[in-house]
């Protein structure tokens, strides 16, 4: 996978959007304490895009066993999707307003299910930058009848980690933690149960992807990140997070350097809720 297979401009998008194939466009507008991004949404959107509710249409129920973002089943991805308005050969761009670190979520699970995604670079902010448009309300596109291939066929199109090779990973390969380092090293944690990381893992910010207005970083400096950490693409790479959101993010930004990247949808949510799992603490 390439930069372009995973980016796309706020002004090669603009263009596309007006040409004779438009992209279909979902709006994932979420963040830790503000899961609803309905109410922004309906303020301000790229013309056309569909509201995309991470809580209910990209993960399952949460629980303790499985974390706060599971997996939705496949067959309840393609009902969403179909509701967003997808057809098959359909073009899809995700954005939100956090440098796509919520929109990563519908990238990594679309092509997960086998569609073609791409993040608009920069979110919203970048399309305001550009001067380009924006609407009001809530679109209400007609019924899709897209087949997610995950559906047709049962394979998925991006590969994932149960807690059991989360907890073997650091033996073989690299694991990174793409939460903010204070959480890494267990100093605060304001959403789960226990502080700390898992043992092994390597701390890997998530936010040190992007540059300050929200843009990914230029190749060359991302390459330059996961090489300091090992990830290179010589040995195996998995990343997880809080819930398995922004570790999505980790995983686009390794894509677009050509870096393969195992997530670990569960992610610290899931493995804290294991008294029996340890949680490291500090700076490894």
């Amino acid at each position: 996978m390439e930069r372009a297979d995973v980016l796309v401009t706020a002004r090669a998008l603009a263009a596309e959007v007006d040409g004779p194939r438009a992209p279909a466009l979902l709006d994932v507008r979420w963040a830790l304490g503000a899961p609803d991004g309905r109410a922004a949404y309906r303020a301000g959107h790229l013309p056309g895009a569909v509201y995309v509710d991470l809580e209910s249409e990209l993960a399952a129920p949460p629980s303790t066993a499985a974390g706060r973002h599971p997996l939705p089943a496949p067959a309840d991805l393609q009902v969403a999707a179909r509701r967003w308005g997808l057809h098959a050969g359909d073009q899809v761009v995700a954005y939100d307003d956090v440098g796509g670190t919520s929109a990563a979520r519908a990238w990594w699970l679309l092509r997960w299910a086998g569609l073609q995604v791409r993040l608009l670079d920069g979110g919203l902010a970048a399309w305001r930058r550009a001067g380009l448009p924006l609407e009001e309300g809530e679109a209400a596109p007609e019924p899709g009848d897209v087949v997610l291939p995950i559906v047709r066929t049962g394979r998925a199109g991006m590969p994932t980690a149960e807690i059991h090779d989360a907890a073997a990973w650091p033996a073989t390969g690299v694991l990174l933690d793409a939460r903010a380092a204070e959480r890494y090293r267990g100093e605060v944690e304001p959403v789960d149960p226990r502080p700390g990381h898992i043992p092994g893992a390597r701390s890997a910010p998530t936010t040190d992807n992007l540059r300050p207005d929200a843009t990914f970083r230029p190749a060359a400096q991302l390459r330059e990140r996961f090489a300091s950490l090992g990830a290179n693409g010589t040995s195996p790479v998995a990343v997880y997070c809080g819930s398995g959101v922004t570790a999505a993010h980790e995983v686009a930004a390794l894509a677009s350097v050509g870096v393969t990247a195992t997530l670990y949808a569960g992610s610290w949510s899931q493995w804290c809720g294991d008294p029996a799992r340890p949680a490291a603490t500090g700076a490894d």
